[in-house]
């Protein structure tokens, strides 16, 4: 199937979930996608071997992560998605917002810290210590960063589709490929310092991570608004549908509008369970902390506290 040029003739039947979803890989993606499970599972296998425990939720959610990818990248959708505007929507939002929070609530971070083995010799550097310098560079302090984070967020929307660079990137398959591994790379350190789950450079509290997560999604939900709304199609890549897929170019353009804005929706809920979730637990450790540490110390705190009232009563006599 050839994907180069703009207005390009693709014979493509109309897209049905139950023939739409055939193999149709890009190989990028696929060998990323499998390599990621393998080396995940190697983590995880690793760990229970000398005795860890890894929870199993946390590879449920990467793996879901990585098929997600899988989904929108390896089927016959990543045909549709270099001639339908909404079917590539279907593919930036997953890719971008969807398959990042899967993923980092798997924390491949946490799982590869106390999986690789650290340096044999002391004073070199193993993988370990080479990802430790990694999460405590200045790279990952300013590409974690809210004041990077949330323009890089918003501009991944604005500055690609309402400028020639678009149109350019959708020349070719690897162009396409390049725009979709940036949207997954975008969409990590977008969520990464909210999720929380990874250690990194920026820990914000739980209220911090929420006004990050919503400073950047009103903007995907304009940015949808702006499709639907639009009369004359805005892009040139997706202004003639083939006709075997009997698309109207503006009615498919409101569609893509329509699944942005949604996209700005969904995923901003799941997050926020996720954070209110990770909130509750947070307090119940430390209850807990503090509930041992008054074990531990015979309750000295009550004890002062009493002693206090009882010399106040003393002097009041």
């Amino acid at each position: 199937m050839d994907h180069s040029g703009h207005g390009m003739t693709m014979d493509l039947p109309p897209f049905t979930l139950g023939r739409g979803l055939a193999w149709s890989a890009d190989l990028f993606f696929l060998v990323a996608c499998l390599l990621a499970l393998a080396l995940y599972g190697w983590g995880a296998v690793r760990l229970v071997r000398r005795g860890d425990k890894w929870p199993v939720g946390r590879t449920v959610a990467f793996v879901a992560g990585v098929l997600s990818i899988g989904l929108v990248m390896c089927t016959a959708l990543n045909d549709y998605g270099m001639v339908m505007f909404s079917v590539h929507m279907v593919q930036h939002m997953v890719i971008s917002m969807v398959s990042p929070i899967l993923i980092l609530l798997g924390a491949p971070v946490t799982l590869a810290l106390r999986a690789l083995p650290p340096a044999s010799v002391r004073g070199t550097k193993g993988p370990r210590e080479l990802l430790l310098m990694l999460l405590h560079s200045r790279y990952m302090r300013v590409v974690t960063h809210p004041l990077f984070t949330i323009p890089m967020f918003i501009a991944s929307l604005y500055a690609l589709y309402f400028t020639p660079l678009f149109d350019f990137l959708m020349g070719s398959a690897v162009g396409h490929a390049a725009m979709m591994v940036h949207f997954l790379a975008v969409g990590l350190v977008f969520f990464w310092p909210i999720m929380g789950v990874d250690p990194g450079p920026h820990r914000p509290g739980h209220l911090m991570r929420m006004l990050e997560l919503f400073a950047g999604m009103p903007f995907h939900a304009f940015f949808g608004i702006a499709l639907m709304m639009a009369s004359t199609p805005m892009v040139t890549t997706f202004q003639d549908p083939p006709a075997s897929l009997g698309v109207d170019a503006l009615s498919d353009q409101n569609a893509a509008g329509g699944i942005a804005w949604a996209f700005s929706e969904v995923p901003s809920v799941l997050v926020l369970i996720a954070l209110l979730f990770q909130w509750y637990a947070s307090d119940q450790r430390q209850a807990r902390r503090k509930d041992r540490a008054a074990d531990r110390d015979g309750d000295k705190e009550l004890e002062a506290y009493n002693a206090y009232l009882a010399s106040l009563n003393a002097r009041g006599n």
